[in-house]
């Protein structure tokens, strides 16, 4: 990426060119082989929406320092820089974001959910309430 200012709408365009994203049934398939679903949705939408099974909840303020697997915060799932990472917002942009941001850190298979939370619950995939 270059020095000079872009707007969110190209920035998003060139973090995202840099990984393959996944539909809802492409990372539930990811989860079952064993990809860490990152739920980085704030209180008041999870509370309202519902959770993925299993998927686990870290804000989006905390994200880099539980996930890195150097850190001294780190959650038990952060094992090595290999991990698999799908990193879940509302709508899927934050999430790419995230996931460009973990990338710097060194993990290099984290990608994101296309259209996030509201396209896995679209697809009629498992939400707890």
């Amino acid at each position: 990426m270059s020095d000079e200012p872009v707007g969110i709408d190209e920035l998003l365009e060139r973090v995202r060119a840099g990984y393959e994203r996944l539909g809802p049934q492409e990372a539930r398939a990811a989860a079952s082989e064993g990809a860490l679903l990152v739920d980085i949705r704030y209180a008041e939408l999870r509370e309202r929406d519902g959770l993925i099974p299993g998927a686990l909840v870290i804000e989006r303020n905390e994200l880099e320092w539980r996930l890195d697997p150097r850190g001294s915060h780190r959650v038990p799932e952060a094992v090595d820089h290999g991990l698999r990472v799908v990193v879940i917002c509302n709508e899927g942009y934050a999430s790419s974001l995230a996931a460009e941001s973990l990338h710097r850190l060194g993990l290099y298979r984290a990608t994101d959910l296309v259209g996030g939370f509201q396209a896995w619950r679209a697809a009629g995939l498992p939400v707890e309430t």
